[in-house]
């Protein structure tokens, strides 16, 4: 079968790389790829695997019992202030 259609989809750069570096050792191509998606996704009438959202861990539940209590909710007079907090979190030595 000829294959004539065109799709066009907007992705990061970055994704399209790492992704088309997955797929050459297999040999295949990224358009390859969307096709055997939208071949499953024609032979299954739905997504070819189930869409769910992860159950938070024990730190995340125990964030938002607090945040909706209340409790342990940091404030910041500006985004300068805050930007800062947030690089002295993430950037501090262990």
């Amino acid at each position: 079968m000829n294959k004539t259609a065109v799709v066009r989809a907007r992705i990061q750069p970055e994704l399209k790389d790492d992704v088309e570096a997955i797929l050459s050792p297999l040999g295949l191509t990224l358009s390859d790829a969307i096709g055997l998606f939208l071949h499953q996704i024609k032979l299954r009438q739905g997504l070819p695997f189930a869409l769910t959202l992860p159950e938070p861990n024990a730190v995340t539940r125990r964030t938002f019992e607090n945040t909706d209590a209340g409790r342990d909710i940091n404030t910041y007079p500006d985004l300068d202030t805050l930007f800062t907090a947030l690089d002295e979190a993430v950037y501090a030595p262990d």
